[in-house]
């Protein structure tokens, strides 16, 4: 029984998963928003829609086709459909002729041929969003040179020299603990390198969505409130206008963002991101904990965005579908990774099985060369070992203070009208701390993944 299993996993590690699942002799049942994940592992779908259960034989992509048929009834969802696949079209037509981007419109073209039942099945989904035309689209608009990057001492990437394009639309690919993280803050210049340069253009305006922005909404305050930070000296009736495309009409903009589903907060941060117009977005797995309906309408968007894109996500569906360039993050290093998901997949593969193999033409170590690249290894080992410690006990810190909260929260005590401005401060206080965790954990699995590469140095390997 797995409940979003693939929910924080990376790429190689949902790889894995679909495959051990592919093979797995006994009984499965998954709940997941992974279309990809679905089609290569079940065999049956059951849709839960107004309180009923129907079942389609087959795995997402034939539920899909069968649940369109039958919506494909009503001439109103056909004619729907219709302008759907039009605009996948026109959007696959941009790359289909270039040589530089055959492989990757080639991916392209078979998401078009699963485009045809999308729209339909999704017709019940009537949320929609677009984003604002940038003021200005600079090229290139964001470029680093030879830059290091890391958190206190441990260095995460090292030599990274890039250069972003007007309209670049970039996946990033890697482990989890690779550095990929790392990469966005420095992109969205929330972490100052190490060395090297990061030049911006003077218009560059960013839209960041991290892996915990949900946890940093402030929870007692209204969408309403949250977008007037940012609104300048907008006028209300304004914002509410605009809160209102997203889902907030009357009242909703107005009441407390603790009250809302997951769901809902994600659209309040998209409805933030919108309104400053950026010309760069970055995005780290905004799809996490978000339903069908609400992914399908993030690559609709996307998909028209007329800025640079860099995006993590392990959700190859929207991957295919708004990237055209891959960059592997892998060993300290950012490169072009010359293929399409299809291709990491099989060169994820291709690296297990070689793991353990040295390269064609290495020339075996000296006894010295050996020992000396052992020592240094467990001098710089020794740091990083403490910094690891050192996260470990805030993250203990950290989780006893939220079992305290939860603590607090259950007690019915707190809930009384006389209380409420407590209620508030702890609602905020766990929110915040849910963000701050996820952070150091982030931080932790950077630095655990670094100490690992060099502890394999020392001992050799």
């Amino acid at each position: 029984l797995l409940d979003e299993p693939t929910n924080h996993l990376d790429l190689d590690a949902l790889v894995w998963l679909e495959t051990w699942l592919a093979e797995y002799a006994g009984i499965l049942l998954l709940i997941t928003h992974d279309r990809e994940f679905l089609d290569r592992v079940v065999t049956h779908v059951a849709h839960l829609e107004n309180a009923t259960v129907t079942t389609f034989a087959g795995n997402y992509s034939a539920a899909e086709a069968r649940r369109a048929e039958l919506l494909l009834g009503q001439q109103q969802q056909y004619d729907k459909q219709q302008r759907e696949i039009a605009h996948m079209r026109r959007f696959v037509d941009r790359f289909r002729y270039k040589a530089s981007k055959a492989r990757q419109a080639q991916s392209r073209l078979k998401a078009l041929e699963r485009m045809a039942t999308v729209a339909a099945v999704h017709a019940e989904s009537e949320f929609r969003f677009e984003f604002e035309k940038p003021d200005a689209v600079p090229d290139p608009i964001l470029e680093l040179r030879q830059v290091q990057a890391g958190y206190d001492g441990l260095t995460v990437l090292r030599d990274v020299t890039l250069s972003l394009q007007a309209g670049a639309r970039i996946g990033l690919l890697g482990a989890n603990g690779a550095g990929k993280s790392t990469l966005m803050k420095v992109l969205a210049r929330h972490l100052e390198p190490q060395a090297g340069d990061s030049t911006a253009h003077r218009n560059l305006r960013i839209g960041y969505f991290a892996q915990h922005e949900l946890e940093l909404l402030s929870p007692a305050e209204s969408p309403l409130a949250h977008l007037r930070r940012i609104a300048g000296d907008a006028r209300e009736a304004s914002l509410r206008g605009f809160l209102g495309r997203f889902g907030f009409p009357g009242e909703m903009a107005g009441e407390p963002v603790e009250i809302r589903s997951g769901g809902e907060k994600a659209r309040l941060v998209l409805a933030m991101l919108v309104y400053q117009k950026p010309n760069l977005l970055l995005l780290d797995e905004p799809t996490n904990h978000l339903d069908m309906q609400m992914r399908q309408a993030i690559t609709a968007a996307l998909q028209d965005f007329e800025g640079s894109l860099v995006i993590v996500a392990h959700d190859r569906y929207l991957l295919r579908l708004v990237t055209d360039e891959l960059w592997l993050v892998d060993a300290g290093a950012v490169t072009r990774f010359d293929g399409d998901l299809d291709d990491y997949v099989r060169w994820l593969n291709e690296r297990q099985r070689n793991a353990a193999a040295r390269p064609a033409g290495t020339s075996p170590e000296s006894a010295r060369d050996v020992r000396r690249r052992r020592a240094a290894a467990r001098d710089e080992t020794r740091e990083l070992r403490t910094k690891v410690l050192e996260l470990e006990r805030r993250l203990e810190k950290l989780e006893t203070r939220q079992s305290e909260i939860e603590t607090l929260l259950a007690d019915n005590a707190v809930y009384a009208a006389e209380h409420k401005q407590r209620l508030r401060e702890l609602l905020a206080e766990r929110g915040q701390a849910a963000g701050a965790r996820e952070a150091l954990e982030e931080e932790w699995l950077e630095a655990a993944h670094a100490l690992e590469r060099l502890e394999e140095v020392g001992a050799g390997k």
